[in-house]
């Protein structure tokens, strides 16, 4: 190995990394099963040294109909779905993303399907509603998300503070499941270092674009991209996709799960990637629109 090929490799190791986990589950029509197949799966990511972990969308229920969900809604900051994320990420000293759940709404009959985010001391630190709803009718499957859900308006991001050695601090940006396809979210969200994708694409949806949607928006944007997802048979019939990945911003997939059922996904976001392919590349700063 040459004196510059080794400097080059210790200046990189040098460089801050965080170490995220993706969880992937089979979410069913009792909340209380899911919170302890979620509690189990955290414990696993945190076990393996995640710092940051996330669970999927509807983490906390799919149930038998699309209004079960409103039989379970929290109003803002109160509520034991919040109670139960805010406790895990205190108990394990980790940052926990709340994949969604439901939320109250001013809109008779909806709620807002949100993504909180928690901070290791347990306070929370963000706040999402997904703003694009899914709707799909290929003759055999229909979904329309829009009937109970109300659809959020603002992005939003958060800082991520690292102590390890060295420090760091990351840009996290939130987005969920069917943002995936409007790429005009990801570029109000960048820069950012991290963008996570909670998700519960259908199998038809995610056999067909699941990966090159992830891809493509890691790419555009220059970023991570860490999207855990639901992937089996649910007991109401739906099954999704799967595929739990963290894919890193040059569009090569850094960790995947290929096979269906729960799980967890860890893998590394560093900042010399981050630096390499922006200064090999530097689209973000050709942008002229």
């Amino acid at each position: 190995m040459t004196q510059a090929r080794m400097a080059t490799e210790t200046l990189a190791a040098a460089e801050p990394t965080l170490r995220v986990a993706a969880v992937q589950m089979v979410s069913a029509a009792n909340v209380s099963e899911n919170l302890a197949r979620a509690e189990q799966l955290i414990g696993e990511a945190a076990a393996a040294g995640a710092r940051l972990v996330a669970l999927p969308e509807y983490f906390v229920l799919l149930g038998r109909s699309d209004r079960d969900k409103l039989s379970i809604r929290e109003a803002d900051g109160d509520g034991p779905l919040q109670s139960f994320l805010s406790g895990q990420a205190a108990a394990h000293g980790i940052w926990l993303v709340g994949g969604t759940l439901p939320l109250a709404s001013t809109h008779p009959g909806k709620v807002l399907n949100s993504t909180l985010v928690y901070g290791p001391d347990g306070r929370r630190v963000a706040r999402y509603d997904k703003i694009h709803l899914f709707g799909f009718d290929n003759g055999s499957e229909r979904f329309d998300e829009a009937a109970t859900i109300a659809p959020g308006r603002t992005p939003t991001v958060f800082d991520l503070e690292s102590p390890g050695a060295p420090a760091a601090t990351w840009r996290v940006g939130l987005s969920v499941c069917y943002d995936l396809r409007f790429p005009e979210l990801y570029r109000a969200l960048a820069p950012a270092d991290l963008m996570l994708v909670p998700s519960a694409f259908t199998w038809t949806t995610g056999n067909a674009h699941w990966e090159v949607l992830l891809r493509a928006r890691a790419i555009e944007n220059q970023c991570y991209l860490l999207a855990p997802a639901q992937g089996g048979q649910h007991e109401n019939g739906r099954r999704t996709w799967g595929h739990s990945m963290l894919v890193d911003p040059w569009g090569e997939v850094v960790a995947m799960r290929a096979d269906d059922g729960e799980g967890v996904v860890v893998g590394e976001v560093a900042r010399a990637r981050l630096r390499q392919v922006r200064a090999g590349l530097p689209a973000l700063s050709h942008r002229v629109m």
